[in-house]
């Protein structure tokens, strides 16, 4: 059956995993003969976005032509009086339901049995505000349990999801989680592989390379730390960081201060992940809070072992220490250390584990995890 499939998140374009997993999803739907339709809140700015290519096979909406106004609780008798910001606060629910009524005209010009994915959980003030009638409305968590008590967005999963059809988060450890807080709606959804390469990678050049953010959430002042203690014994190794953002400057400063800048090269954003991963032997992440991370479904798919941080359900379920890679305790840079130097140290295990990781990840394939959405589409059609 051919259906109308909204994909709603906070922009179409910000880097990041949740931006990725929506385009890869909208082709993986369009493939399957589904009309998509990506759409944004807001814009995000330049240094912070992601290139999309000019010829998308679907349709992208952004509600807004600048960001909108932070929300502020108006509490007590000194905010009652603040004239300015109420005026504002009243602007900006206003703006809301323009915007939301936009989102209503798309929903209600949508055929028998469209659904809603609501991707982050911002996004859906504006989808609760909408004329939702007849589709099926999913929500998504794209974090660990853990990592969305530890911010607002905990609260805000229980405020603004009870009431969907389905709220998806990324392990069964995490919908249990979800449950035992008091949430019934609650199922698992892995994210699928972005790539299917035939064969692993040769893993012939001593390069370690990690892809990502860099935020502090995915931990490259800690991947730094341990490059620091591994890199001495390995002089004739490389670290390769792909990736692009805010904390650019003081992860370069931070590298420079632990000693080891000529032996690591900052890549800048790639457009091709899996020629960057083809080009090296080890992947290393150090995330202080993941999901379901892509980019460990990347690199495992490119056949490299890798060594990473235990910050999630996700990452345990992805990767089976000791099998098809290796795991370090959440911020224990000495271990995550100690990993790589076993990798850069033992071709054979570097092998082993990266060929483990080639087959293994392949439980992950956009086939078998589409196949599942469709599954789920037609349950909630009932």
């Amino acid at each position: 059956m051919s259906r109308d499939i909204f994909i709603v998140s906070n922009s179409v374009d910000e880097l990041g995993g949740v931006t990725t997993w929506s385009h890869q999803m909208a082709r993986l739907f369009t493939d399957r003969g589904h009309r998509v339709h990506i759409v944004g809140i807001a814009p995000v700015a330049e240094e912070i976005r992601q290139k999309l290519p000019a010829d998308l096979p679907y349709a992208t909406t952004t509600l807004y032509d600048t960001h909108p106004p932070k929300a502020r609780r108006l509490s007590g008798v000194k905010g009652r009086l603040n004239a300015p910001e109420r005026r504002r606060q009243a602007a900006r629910r206003a703006g809301m339901r323009a915007r939301a009524e936009r989102l209503s005209e798309m929903f209600r010009a949508a055929g028998p049995g469209s659904v809603v994915i609501v991707t982050q959980v911002w996004a859906m003030e504006w989808v609760a505000l909408a004329d939702t009638k007849g589709l099926s409305v999913i929500g998504m968590s794209h974090e660990s349990f853990e990592a969305s008590q530890k911010s607002t967005r905990g609260d805000r999963v229980r405020r603004w999801y009870p009431e969907v059809d389905r709220l998806l988060v990324l392990t069964p450890e995490d919908a249990d989680l979800w449950i035992r807080a008091g949430m019934e709606n609650v199922d698992s959804m892995p994210n699928p592989l972005p790539f299917m390469p035939d064969s692993p990678a040769p893993r012939t050049s001593k390069v370690v390379a990690s892809v990502g953010r860099l935020a502090f959430e995915k931990g490259v002042d800690l991947l730094l730390d341990a490059w620091a203690d591994a890199a001495p014994r390995h002089p004739d190794w490389t670290l390769r960081i792909y990736g692009a953002g805010v904390e650019e400057a003081t992860l370069r400063a931070h590298c420079a201060s632990l000693g080891v800048e000529d032996s690591v090269e900052w890549m800048g954003s790639t457009d091709d992940v899996l020629g960057a991963l083809s080009g090296a032997s080890v992947f290393a992440q150090a995330s202080r809070a993941e999901g379901f991370p892509i980019t460990l479904l990347e690199a495992m798919a490119a056949g490299l072992p890798v060594a990473a941080f235990d910050c999630a359900p996700g990452v345990r379920e992805i990767v089976r220490h000791g099998e098809d890679g290796l795991l370090a305790r959440l911020g224990n840079t000495m271990e995550l250390a100690g990993h790589l130097d076993t990798l850069m140290s033992d071709a054979a295990t570097r092998d082993r584990l990266g060929d483990a990781a080639f087959h293994s990840v392949r439980r992950y394939s956009s086939a078998e995890i589409t196949d599942r959405w469709e599954k789920l589409f037609a349950f909630l059609e009932r």
